[in-house]
């Protein structure tokens, strides 16, 4: 047995490398369109894997204009304007061009061209002359294939036990389900030794390991911004991959992994953003299945004057919150950390965990919540975070120090950067047992399976997920979809209408973000429904509709007060 170590969790502690207000050196340039496009949604092969193709019709989710490339014309005619600039990141989703621009006269000029929209200051980087990697090329994809599975081990999770437990994951195991065929993508800070370390070998040897991407630039003295190779990557793939039996098992340690670097450690600015969403974009293209992001934004300490406000926390103004949210539509479970603000002056969770239907993941210890966890609601009053799991007496491996017999020792950690791994885990063990649920289903059987479905709070959400309950409350289902009610107008200020094609509504039940039943109502059997909600106050609700076969749906709405 390795020797058990405690390292003490410390976060946001970096010294600030810019004074207040730097000048920007980098620019997120909006374009506004993509005519002339030599790419086609009737190809997408030329920058979607075969893949990430096959779930789309797996889902019928179709191929549309958002997916196409950004045109490569305009990006070779914003870099030809100086000869310093360099591109950074690409956003096909939101159509955004990242690039490195030191000469401020140039941006004016930028501006001018006749196929951009509008320009953003996002960082003040200083770079070497070239780039350490581009993000990866529009039309040079990978095809991910022949995913292999690796021989079965006798399950004893050794120190791993409790933080696999809380959620009955050990349970999902049981039943044969460890992630087999499911591929994780990893969104980082950096992945240090994860070729190398003897405890990730059982991984690289089976071909379970598909590759990583680094999407950051050469900053000039990169050492003196923590590095693009540190090992937070590292820890939290911890939490999922590993497969010690005695030591610790991993939430999904027969799934395959993908890494991606998207940020320095050393230095917050806007920009990450635009790596985060570069990031979650080689998710989608790869064809992966469940997306871990132990990453979030609220405050640029090295570029203030890109710093969000609370009533920004609403899924719409950041880049990568809403790269999230369009993931999550295109067959991705995507499991964000909600972050570790609980107090002040924050309190509320970060960009993307504020997208829209994706599963941001708080912090608990012995099932309480944990006063440095972020909570909600967010600006628009939706329910966050989504669950919650163990995120302070975490054991993970860890390389060891120098003179250690092993190249690593188990240690305790903790943060939401922790619990995360821990729900997209054993998110892709869910999935995997029941194949047949889109994304966008296996993330919402996830919150009804949480024991606070019912009653979520701005600490817990939903609460803590039960994923063997989510596994048997659904298996031998075949033909689930959500039932067929439509919500509208939204938002609302005086009366709700709701249409069910079957007619056969019993009851309405609508709750605040607090649990509270705020509005209770018998109705008709009829197809349209109209709801008074004229003295409900301003805010998000949660309605639930019980069905005359004693099924239950639930729908979501914002009152507005005009």
């Amino acid at each position: 047995m390795k020797r058990l170590s405690l390292i003490l969790f410390v976060f946001g502690l970096t010294v600030s490398l810019f004074g207040q207000n730097p000048s920007p050196t980098c620019y997120r340039v909006y374009l506004s369109d993509k005519n002339n496009s030599p790419y086609s949604i009737n190809n997408p092969s030329a920058y979607l894997s075969q893949r990430a193709i096959d779930k789309r019709t797996r889902f019928n989710i179709p191929v549309t204009e958002r997916d196409l490339p950004v045109n490569p014309q305009y990006k070779q005619q914003i870099l030809a304007l100086d000869s310093q600039m360099q591109p950074l990141a690409v956003s096909k989703w939101m159509n955004t061009f990242t690039v490195y621009c030191p000469d401020s006269t140039i941006v004016s000029q930028i501006e001018n061209l006749p196929f951009v929209d509008s320009i953003l200051a996002v960082a003040a980087y200083q770079l070497h002359e070239m780039p350490i990697v581009q993000a990866i090329p529009d039309n040079q994809t990978p095809i991910v294939h022949n995913i292999t599975t690796p021989s079965k081990d006798t399950l004893d999770y050794g120190y791993g036990f409790n933080q696999i437990a809380l959620h009955n994951g050990h349970l999902l195991h049981a039943e044969g389900f460890r992630g087999e065929g499911m591929l994780i993508a990893v969104i980082d800070g950096g992945f240090r030794g994860i070729e190398s370390y003897s405890y990730f070998q059982e991984l690289v040897n089976s071909g379970r390991y598909l590759g990583k991407y680094i999407l950051l630039p050469n900053l000039v003295d990169t050492l003196s911004y923590g590095g693009i190779e540190c090992g937070h990557g590292t820890d939290v793939t911890s939490a999922m991959a590993l497969n010690s039996p005695g030591e610790v098992i991993g939430t999904a340690p027969d799934a395959s992994y993908v890494f991606i670097v998207s940020e320095f450690q050393g230095t917050e600015q806007l920009i990450e953003e635009d790596f985060w969403a570069n990031g979650a974009e080689i998710a989608d293209s790869i064809g992966a299945d469940i997306l871990n992001s132990s990453l979030g934004y609220y405050n640029f300490r090295d570029f203030p004057q890109a710093n969000f406000t609370y009533a920004e926390l609403d899924g719409q103004h950041s880049i990568a919150s809403r790269c999230a949210t369009i993931l999550g539509e295109k067959g991705v479970v995507v499991c964000v950390s909600a972050g570790n603000w609980g107090g002040p002056p924050w309190y509320y969770v970060g960009h993307p965990a504020d997208a829209f239907d994706i599963i941001s993941v708080g912090a608990t210890s012995d099932s309480l919540h944990v006063g440095f966890s972020s909570i909600g609601p967010t600006s628009d009053g939706r329910v966050k975070p989504d669950v919650v799991a163990e995120g302070y007496y975490v054991f993970l491996y860890g390389p060891a120090p120098p003179d250690y017999p092993y190249d690593y020792w188990i240690y305790e950690t903790g943060g939401t950067s922790m619990s995360c791994p821990i729900i997209a885990g054993l998110s892709a063990c869910l999935w995997q047992a029941m194949p047949q649920y889109s994304s966008t289903e296996i993330m919402q059987i996830i919150r009804e399976s949480s024991h606070l479905y019912n009653n979520p709070n701005p600490e817990y959400g939903y609460g803590i997920p039960d994923f063997y309950k989510a596994y048997t409350s659904h298996v031998g289902i075949n033909d689930y979809k959500p039932l067929n009610i439509s919500v509208y107008p939204n938002p609302v200020t005086d009366k709700l209408i709701l249409t069910n094609t079957d007619g056969n509504i019993q009851s309405i039940s609508i709750y605040n973000t607090s649990g509270q039943l705020v509005l209770q109502t018998t109705v008709p059997h009829s197809p349209i429904l109209e709801i008074p909600v004229t003295n409900l106050p301003n805010g998000f609700y949660i309605g639930t509709a019980t069905l005359n076969n004693h099924q239950t749906a639930t729908f979501k709405f914002i009152k507005r007060i005009p």
